[in-house]
């Protein structure tokens, strides 16, 4: 027979083990007419960037060359903090564009 203890640990261990079987929730893709990203001139393709609107934006700006860009470079979609919870294309740009460090 087993003591308390000793089943309490072995319960947590496998309560552990059962834990790292389950798959993290998968992050939803961004609307580009979600709030945010409409007020942030999100685009999942940046070559259709309104440069009119955001002359901010110059070709070659990509969300996956971007420092906010929580991804590989070539992945292609990644979570960004501007969008908690959402994933960004890495094709993609917003008005928050910033370089990244080299």
């Amino acid at each position: 027979m087993h003591s308390p203890r000793r089943t309490f640990l072995m319960t947590v261990a496998a309560g552990g083990a059962a834990l790292t079987a389950v798959p993290v929730r998968a992050q939803v893709k961004l609307d580009e007419k979600d709030p945010q990203a409409v007020a942030l001139g999100y685009v999942h393709d940046a070559s259709k960037v309104d440069a009119k609107k955001f002359p901010k934006y110059a070709a070659g700006q990509l969300c996956s060359n971007c420092a906010l860009y929580a991804g590989k470079p070539a992945d292609a979609w990644a979570g960004c903090p501007l969008f908690a919870g959402k994933q960004v294309a890495g094709k993609g740009w917003c008005n928050a564009w910033a370089k990244k460090a080299a």
